[in-house]
This record gives C-alpha cells, structure tokens and sequence, in this order.
C-alpha cells in the first residue's frame, strides 16, 4: 500500500462486514461500513461527486462559497472536501440536529444557520427554503442542493454499487436503503438493475415519514408526523429519489431504531448511528420474514459517536420516552437521574465552590444536591456560588457549605404531583424523599418530560 496525499483519496472502498451474532432467521446479513470514510459518513461520497461535478461544469469558482441544507452528515462531507479544496461553505441545518455534528461542522471551519425543524416544506424557515434564499443574497455562491443534484445518486451508482457487488461476490439479494435526500436508494436501484434485476431494493422509513406509506398506496400523504431519528425520512419525494424499482418498505419507530443500535453496538462492538439503527431493524425485520435463506446488505451510515448524548446517553433515552425505567406509581417516577441508581450528581459540604461548580458545568445542571453519608443536608444552586464569590474569586476555595441553602424544599414520594407547583412559583426544585431516604430532584423540565411522555 502506499501512503495517500489528500484525505479526498481516502474516500469509499469501505470495508463489508457480516453480523452473524444478531438473529436473522435463515438469511446473512451483511453491513457496509460507511462509517469507516474519513468524515465518517456516507455522505462523503456525494460531498466529493457535487463539488466536483459543479467545479466540472464551471458553477463553482475557485475561492466560490457553497451553500447546503442537511440534516448534519452531507454538511459534514462538503465540509471535508470544501475544506480541502479551499471554498467557503455554509450550512443550513434543522434544530433537532445532535450537538455533535454542529460542533464537527464547525471546526471544520463550516458556518452554520439553525432553522426551525417544526416546519414543511415552503416555510420560509424550513431549511431547503432557508438555504435557497441565501444563496440568492449571496454573491458567488452556488447551492449544491442534494436533493436536486444528479451527481448525488450518480455517486453510488459509480461507486457504492459496484464496490458492495464485487464484496459480496456478486450475490446480493436485498438492499435495505433509507432515503434522506435519496441518493443512495436511486444509485443502487440503477446500478442493480444493470447487474442484477432480482436484487430486492427495500427501503427503511421512519415512522412519520411519509415514504413507507408511497411504497405501499402509491399515494402521498398529506399528513406528516415527526422523529427523532436524523438523517433519514421525509415529508416530500426529492426530485432525485426515484422509488420505482422499491417494491417493500418497511416502517420502523424511533424506539425501535434507538434500541437497535445500542443493540448493535453491545453485540458487534460497531458504533452505529442512528439511521442505521433504522436500517439495521428493517433488515432484520426483513431477514426474519424470510421462508428461504437470503444475502441481504443494508448501511452503517455514521458513527454513533455523533450521538453520544442521545442513543447512547441513558438519560435522554429515558427523558423522551425511548427507555423504559421501573416505575413506582408516585414522585420518583418523575425523577431523572434517581439517586439510587447512581444518577444524581453530588457535592459533599467540604467540596470547594470550584469543585461544585466544575460538577454543574461538565453534567450540564445548574444546581446540585449536597451529601452527607447518604442524606441530603443542602443544596447549592449556581446562584449561590456567584453569589458567594462575585466580589472575592478565592472563595471558589472555600467549601460548598458556606453557599449552600439549607432550607430545603422537600416532598414525599407519595404525594401528589400538584404540590410540584408551589416549589417550582417560588424558583426551587422538588427534593423527593421516600420515607426519610433522598430518592432525587424533579426541576420544572423533569415535569414537563414527563407530561410530554404521558401524552404520548
């Protein structure tokens, strides 16, 4: 092997891996490691075949600025090859998107506009509109829009196609595919209907999405409902995903996706991201419908490291519903991060304000109950340590207990959720007892988590 001289070269001839330690009925089932491209997406491979393309056909200047809307991994991918070959590149991507991916953007050296992600299409706020519109007050500037872009499908007709063909041996009977823009579902049905017709082409849809249910009509939903699962799904057909050769799809619900790549994550040791969750599931939902044994290939897309503080963060699993936790029938059942199952972060009153401090930033709270040998003795807010040291900063030294309110709001696990109230008019938090055991705290979000989750 030699040595590459641009990451740019390091893109596709990802590795096909069979995951014989999940159960598939009579079929083998089979992922290509998309995660494995130096940006760690699929989506690499579109960000190299647009911009050259468009470098091709003189729409993109040297020095020229780019303009995208995605859901994260396509902006990643532009974002490698943008900041390789020396153009600017700005990214128009929904709220919902995971921390993970906008910090990666970013320090790609990638500029980024949040939109609304509660928004259809013809929204000035919804991000294809957003991006479409910037563009046009932006000289030089071209949007590669993905969704419309024929180099994007062409990438995996070219390239993903005949790399999974030639991995498998030329024996591939089913393609489990999603459809973000659509890409890679209409690439592969044009390449596998040049080598193999027979190959099934199967698309995974999440539920809400309107896909799976065009498959299976033929008619266009006019409601559309939301999820979590980024990347994948849809409440229009792009003009570049052609369905025609997908005769089977299969709908699979955020839990279900969520569940399967953590899944797949303690079975194989594969880092999977959400999307392919979604993918995955349908696969194996597909394999275990089989009579007869079957190859089918499905994707992992990216890497479940862009999803660490939600599919694989326990709390926030637990906080949207996509995780099941004994339930007790009263208060605690409110409670985030119980203290009896080592969730609630803690300070000792000899902890230094700094300490304290140092524990709210890194878990993300702004106040942190006070311990001592097991019961509750304050609570420190951050109000408190800005308090405590605005006019003299050494006392970041001092310990917790010269800040710490004593005087506790407390409710027994037993009462009624109505008296959650008073505490919260008065700006403190529940601190909930079960007997005269410290069970944790319930903020205002904790409530509003859980009505959210009883509505559902």
């Amino acid at each position: 092997m030699t040595a590459a001289h641009n990451v740019i070269e390091l893109i596709g001839n990802t590795p096909i891996i069979e995951l014989p330690q999940i159960d598939t009925g009579p079929c083998r089932l089979f992922v290509k490691l998309e995660n494995q491209n130096p940006g760690g997406s699929i989506k690499d491979r579109i960000g190299l075949s647009m911009i050259e393309a468009a470098e091709r056909d003189g729409r993109l200047k040297p020095g020229g600025t780019i303009v995208e809307a995605t859901a994260g991994n396509t902006g990643l991918g532009l974002a490698l090859v943008a900041s390789q070959k020396g153009y600017r590149l700005i990214i128009v991507i929904p709220d919902k998107m995971s921390q993970e991916k906008i910090f990666n953007l970013k320090a790609m050296g990638a500029e980024i506009l949040l939109t609304r992600s509660d928004v259809g299409k013809g929204h000035p706020d919804y991000y294809q509109d957003k991006a479409a519109a910037i563009v046009k007050d932006t000289p030089g500037a071209i949007y590669i829009n993905q969704f419309e872009n024929p180099a994007n499908p062409l990438a995996h007709e070219t390239g993903t196609g005949p790399e999974i063909w030639a991995q498998m041996g030329h024996d591939v009977d089913a393609m489990v595919c999603g459809v973000g823009s659509g890409g890679t579902i209409t690439g592969l049905s044009r390449f596998f209907e040049k080598v193999n017709p027979d190959t099934e082409m199967v698309l995974a849809d999440p539920k809400g999405s309107i896909l799976a249910d065009y498959i299976d009509t033929g008619e266009l939903k006019t409601e559309v409902g939301s999820w979590l699962v980024e990347g994948i799904g849809e409440d229009f057909i792009p003009p570049i995903c052609d369905l025609s050769r997908v005769k089977r799809a299969i709908t699979v619900d955020d839990a279900e996706s969520f569940q399967t790549a953590r899944e797949v994550l303690e079975k194989t040791g594969i880092l999977a991201g959400t999307s392919s969750g979604t993918l995955i599931a349908a696969a194996i939902r597909y394999c275990r419908e089989q009579t007869e044994p079957k190859r089918v290939v499905t994707f992992v897309c990216d890497s479940g490291n862009k999803y660490l503080s939600k599919a694989f963060n326990d709390y926030w699993m637990f906080d949207q519903g996509l995780l099941k936790r004994k339930t007790y029938g009263d208060l605690r059942d409110l409670i985030s991060r119980p203290f009896e199952e080592g969730g609630t972060v803690t300070a000792r009153p000899s902890d230094t304000l700094m300490t304290v401090y140092s524990r709210m930033k890194l878990n993300d709270v702004s106040q942190l109950p006070v311990m001592e040998d097991d019961q509750i003795v304050g609570i420190v807010h951050e109000s408190d340590i800005l308090l405590s040291v605005y006019e003299d900063q050494e006392k970041f030294g001092e310990p917790a207990s010269i800040a710490m309110s004593k005087g506790l709001e407390t409710v027994d696990a037993s009462a009624n959720i109505q008296e959650l109230m008073p505490i919260f008019d008065h700006g403190h938090v529940a601190i909930v007892k079960n007997g005269d055991r410290f069970s944790g705290l319930i903020t205002r979000i904790d409530l509003l988590n859980y009505l959210r989750r009883s509505a559902a």
